[in-house]
């Protein structure tokens, strides 16, 4: 009998943003983001893989890894850190339930939220061992989930798409960050922000991938239109397959139930009644509690959980309607499937109560009969697959990126092509140079891969961390700037070079030469 596939990709790129020590700066980077990508990504997704494997589900999950991505888990001073933010959040948590606890509704949502932070240090330490790399690795094994690689450092493609070495190196660097923290070879490539232009599949396919997504603008768009629509699987005209997916955008985060993430705890307290989660001087950092829903009144955490079945159940049935017709219409015999992108960090910011519903929406899916599958398993067999012409597209604002290079953030990509421009004249002029110029060549493209990361643009664009993103790229591009000039000059200052390697210590095994044009 045919299957009815529900595929759910969770992106669970970030970006890595590391500006160090500095008294002029308005950033305190580590705990503003780095550390909540703990508490609200990655344990979330963990508790996700553990329940389904506890339940013992028929249920896989697609996950997106940048090289970014692994360097922040991987990353020890990070690691043990967390654990002290941890602690100043449970004793802020214990502080909250005191000073609301007239209120039982706010009471509930304060109980709640101490819980949780309880219950994320717990398994950090006990079950996850401070090493949730490892955690993931263990789950894709176990086949719970489909490890997808993407851009090295989430760089959007169609802004590159004339400079083949600059998406050679993104390419390169992000597989290589899948076999280096995870032991494995990615079948699948993820576009970052969905980003296609056409070529981009030539440079793919040249680096032995399998599949990628694509909007489904790009299947319905097509020169040669798709005879299965966006419910089965294409093929580029070199080969590569290609699966059809839908942003999820939400919609049902707005119920006006659900917790307000614009008027976070941290943004109500007073700076007396935030320590030690934030220190006096410090810049405020997001908590990810809220007393208040979307209609302006009090939290209650009965009335979202009745909100999160409600909206999943919703969600799940209209998939299972739209899989069904599509089954009747492509024959008895048709494997259909609809693919969801998630992206989690985004979503788990602003939807706080995301995860809950996503959950929620699992067990639905299976109990309507339909297959929560990985990638593979859709594409297994296909190889007879209709070959189309995908029409350029992306997922960001209207379809085609346009938030990147927008009225706040245009000014960024200046200077990337420039710089991008630069490192591949670098190395075509040091192709073959040791000791400290590789040294030089190299920390010059961990600093234009960092920067070369469109969630910047994104932050920016949106004023989200917005001082934090554009200080941590005006500073990467100085920097390489500085890189080029000393290699120009054949003199560099050693002192800035080796604190500038202790700040930026990522992508060890990154080696210059992937900007080397390909023979």
């Amino acid at each position: 009998m045919a299957s009815k596939n529900l595929v759910y990709v969770l992106n669970l790129h970030c970006p890595y943003i590391k500006i160090g020590a500095n008294e002029n700066s308005r950033c305190d980077d580590e705990s503003t983001l780095v550390f909540q990508y703990f508490s609200n990504l990655f344990l979330p997704t963990l508790n996700l893989l553990s329940f389904i494997k506890s339940q013992k589900l028929d249920a896989k999950l697609a996950l997106v890894f940048s090289a970014s991505t692994c360097e922040i888990l991987s990353d020890s001073d990070i690691k043990k850190k967390y654990n002290k933010w941890l602690d100043n959040l449970i004793d802020l948590a214990n502080k909250e339930v005191e000073r609301v606890k007239r209120n039982s509704v706010l009471k509930k949502a304060a109980n709640a939220n101490l819980r949780r932070a309880q219950e994320n240090k717990r398994v950090y330490n006990e079950v996850w061992n401070c090493d949730l790399l490892s955690a993931f690795s263990s789950f894709a094994q176990e086949g719970y989930a489909e490890i997808l690689a993407t851009c090295g450092t989430y760089l959007f493609m169609p802004h590159f798409s004339d400079m083949t070495e600059i998406l050679n190196a993104q390419v390169e660097s992000g597989l290589f960050a899948i076999k280096q923290y995870f032991g494995r070879v990615s079948d699948g490539f993820f576009l970052p922000e969905m980003g296609y232009a056409p070529g981009i599949e030539e440079v793919i396919k040249s680096y032995g991938i399998s599949y990628i997504f694509l909007p489904s603008m790009s299947f319905l768009f097509s020169e040669t239109p798709p005879q299965n629509g966006t419910f089965m699987p294409a093929r580029c005209p070199n080969g590569l397959s290609i699966v059809a997916a839908e942003d999820f955008m939400g919609g049902r985060e707005f119920s006006p139930v659900y917790a307000d993430a614009s008027k976070d705890a941290a943004w109500e307290l007073s700076a007396k009644e935030l320590t030690p989660f934030i220190k006096e001087g410090k810049p405020r950092s997001a908590t990810y509690w809220s007393y208040h829903n979307r209609d302006g009144q009090d939290y209650d955490v009965d009335l979202a959980a009745e909100q999160i079945k409600a909206d999943a159940k919703d969600f799940v049935d209209k998939k299972a309607q739209a899989l069904k017709k599509a089954a009747i219409i492509l024959g008895d015999d048709a494997d259909v499937s609809s693919a969801v992108v998630f992206d989690a960090l985004g979503l788990s910011a602003s939807w706080l109560e995301f995860f809950d519903w996503l959950k929620e929406s699992v067990v639905l899916a299976l109990q309507e009969g339909l297959s929560v599958a990985n990638p593979s398993a859709v594409l297994e067999g296909k190889f007879g697959a209709q070959k189309i012409s995908p029409y350029p597209a992306a997922f960001s604002e209207f379809a085609y990126g346009e938030n990147l290079i927008s009225n706040k953030n245009s000014w960024m990509i200046r200077y990337l092509r420039k710089a991008s421009e630069r490192i591949v004249d670098l190395v075509s002029r040091f192709p073959g140079d040791g000791g400290l110029k590789t040294r030089l060549l190299n920390l010059g493209a961990r600093e234009l891969l960092l920067v070369q990361d469109c969630s910047l643009a994104k932050m920016v664009g949106q004023n989200n961390y917005s001082d934090c993103a554009a200080e941590f790229f005006k500073r990467g591009i100085v920097s390489f700037s500085n890189i080029f000039d000393a290699l120009g000059s054949n003199t560099v200052s050693t002192e800035w070079f080796c604190n500038l390697e202790k700040l930026h210590p990522v992508m060890p095994w990154l080696n210059y030469r992937i900007f080397l044009k390909k023979q």
